[in-house]
């Protein structure tokens, strides 16, 4: 696959390639995903705002040069803001691979950060060198403005140009929640939002503080995703149970989507509402409860975002489905192509195939 370079979040020639319930493989523009979706379905997007997490500063014991990503925190309400955990670099920024950035100083509890405007403090490493939990000086409107000041969104080096806030939101962005964007959410649009109503297909929304996708550490990244807070409407809970009451699929736009709703899933697949906190990591073992169907960007074998599609596919058909993205000359990262992917009939009979 071909890394997209450029934050265009709906190129014109955008594609999607999809997996139906029957494992049939399909290749269409990315436009034409509203025509495979039926009266009943209901489709859930991550309506999270992206964070600019990316803090370069000042490690104040020793004067060396770092860069803080946020990474997690406790809750979603705004008045938690003083407590992140966050992966730290040394010297440099997006320019260079992830893999390559070199290590910080050696960072111990206690540790002071100047970060521009912002004050922070390490409270504790969190298991790894890297990983650590920070808490900012100051009162929660302060943290607030120092972050939108000085934050920038996190970025990685296949996209060249800095990217801007406005890069990473999607249309439906809502409360700056996540650090990276849910960008499985670019291909989503007000025309498309509007067609679906069309179609009888129902919109609802989640809030998931979306994680980071790469730590540059592997060890560290084997520990993706970390754990995220979600919050789930009443409105959403209720669309799910209309549409399994009624035959329709549940499609998430986006991983973080299936693992919010598949977290809040009791063991009957009903959804409850409410905040809560996603722990699990899912897998081939995954037996889902909800969701039928993943309109997903593309991702690479080892990625936690590619394990996450083992729950939806067989080892084999996913290999067939990688391949036929290689072959296709698909793009890959956030501002790539897409993939729609409906969960193997043999896992849930009743559910019919993709149009």
């Amino acid at each position: 696959m071909i890394a997209a370079d450029t934050a265009v979040q709906r190129p014109p020639h955008a594609k999607l390639l999809t997996v139906d319930a029957r494992k049939h493989i399909g290749h269409v523009s990315r436009s034409a995903f509203v025509d495979l979706l039926r009266a009943g379905d209901v489709v859930i997007a991550n309506d999270a705002a992206t964070l600019p997490a990316s803090l370069q500063g000042v490690h104040v014991e020793t004067g060396a040069p770092i860069e803080v990503r946020l990474a997690g925190r406790p809750s979603l309400k705004p008045e938690y803001v003083a407590r992140f955990s966050a992966v730290v670099f040394g010297e440099g920024d997006f320019r260079a691979r992830t893999e390559d950035r070199p290590p910080p100083p050696p960072l111990a509890a206690g540790d002071r950060l100047a970060l521009g405007p912002l004050r922070a403090r390490v409270e504790r490493l969190l298991g790894h060198a890297r990983l650590v939990s920070l808490m900012f000086e100051g009162p929660s409107d302060e943290v607030w403005a120092g972050l939108a000041r000085h934050g920038r969104p996190i970025q990685y080096s296949h996209v060249r140009a800095p990217l801007a806030l406005w890069d990473v939101w999607t249309r439906i962005a809502g409360p700056p929640v996540a650090f990276e964007p849910p960008s499985a959410g670019f291909a989503l649009d007000w025309r498309t939002l509007a067609a679906m109503r069309e179609r009888g297909t129902r919109f609802a929304t989640i809030t998931h503080a979306a994680g980071i996708s790469s730590t540059g550490d592997w060890e560290l990244d084997r520990l993706l995703p970390f754990d995220e807070p979600y919050r789930i409407p009443e409105a959403t809970a209720f669309a799910v149970r209309h549409a399994r009451a009624r035959g329709g699929r549940v499609i998430a736009v986006g991983t973080t989507v299936v693992r919010a709703l598949e977290h809040a899933a009791t063991g009957d697949g009903f959804v409850r509402s409410g905040e809560g906190v996603a722990t699990q990591r899912l897998g081939p073992t995954t037996r889902l409860r909800v969701v039928d169907a993943i309109l997903s960007g593309t991702h690479e074998p080892g990625t936690s975002h590619y394990e996450l599609l083992r729950a939806f596919l067989d080892d084999a058909t996913l290999h067939r489905t990688s391949a036929e993205l290689e072959a296709g000359g698909y793009r890959t990262h956030e501002f790539g192509d897409s993939v729609l992917i409906e969960r193997d009939q043999l896992s849930r009979p009743e559910v019919e195939a993709l149009n």
